[in-house]
């Protein structure tokens, strides 16, 4: 769910959905269903666990040291930066920090439908009506996959909304968009059962070099991931991008492969954490805003763990 600058089309899947790239433009004009179906990312079924939970223990035994944690006992200025304007991907909402709350120990990004105006987006101040808000922020904490830490485990355990036209997205980018690399770890649909995983890279701001339905994978959980908490998951190292949900692996990138040989170009480069819950936007093509549905995005904790 790239933020900063989106990209230039979007790709219609067969399961009825648009999903997107990152800049304001006009999707390609596809011609046949061969066209779609050869563009459809491929779809992994997972069990999923009802309120799964990391094993911290299991992780040191593996080499793992924890680097970063937020369990939302409160929601940290040092830690995190809450966004007051319009987003990108031509989302509906205005981000608001009133949006942003901690309810019994979570965080809670809570969408509602109400008449506002405020900033078109972080890099246009002007003015723009809109008739829903959310929420979103963004860690001040960096981390990177380097030689000194050559595996990075981004972690966050989450309930996602029920509801049509919903985007709940946890990733993390850097930099000038997409010269950092950007790792989708979740962006849901407002499904019970279904999210889908990205990466992302572009040596030239607003411009990805890949295409994105190689690196793309739409996850299927055998398990509601709106009623109970599910762990998402990314492990980025030099050469691979490996997508958990509930400890199964969904996806592992390489970069011998097309659909990851941009991986290594964002190794020893920053990235940051984003959770956010967008509404409407190109992940969903036109909507009919009357049929939105807003539902609410829990998030337990965040962490970030390395290895060497």
């Amino acid at each position: 769910m790239r933020k900063t600058h989106l990209l230039n089309y979007c790709l219609l899947a067969m399961v009825g959905i648009t999903a997107c790239s990152k800049k304001n433009d006009a999707p390609p004009n596809l011609q046949h269903e061969t066209a779609l179906a050869a563009a459809e990312p491929p779809t992994v079924t997972v069990p999923g666990v009802c309120e799964y939970d990391l094993d911290e223990a299991a992780l040191k035994a593996q080499g793992y040291t924890k680097v970063f944690e937020d369990n939302f006992n409160m929601l940290d200025s040092t830690k995190w930066d809450r966004w007051n304007s319009g987003g990108y991907n031509n989302e509906l909402q205005l981000y608001t920090p009133k949006n942003l709350r901690i309810v019994d120990g979570k965080l809670l990004i809570k969408p509602v439908r109400e008449r506002v105006t405020g900033a078109t987006d972080p890099d246009n101040p002007t003015r723009k009506t809109f008739n829903f808000t959310s929420g979103r922020i963004e860690s001040h904490y960096n981390f990177k996959a380097s030689t000194t830490t050559p595996k990075v485990r981004i972690s966050a355990r989450i309930k996602q909304p029920l509801g049509f036209g919903m985007w709940p997205a946890f990733w993390s980018y850097g930099g000038e968009w997409p010269t950092n690399g950007e790792l989708d770890i979740l962006e849901g649909f407002g499904e019970k059962d279904f999210y889908n995983t990205n990466i992302w890279y572009g040596s030239t701001p607003g411009t990805p070099d890949h295409e994105y339905t190689l690196s793309m994978t739409y996850v299927k959980s055998q398990t509601n991931l709106t009623t109970c908490y599910h762990v998402y998951e990314a492990i980025w190292q030099k050469d691979t991008v490996t997508f958990l949900l509930d400890g199964s692996i969904t996806r592992r990138l390489v970069s011998s492969t097309e659909a990851g040989k941009f991986i290594p170009k964002f190794f020893n480069r920053e990235q940051h954490i984003t959770l956010n819950a967008a509404i409407g936007g190109d992940q969903f093509g036109t909507i009919d805003t009357s049929k939105i549905v807003l539902g609410d995005t829990y998030v337990d904790w965040v962490r970030v763990y390395t290895a060497k």
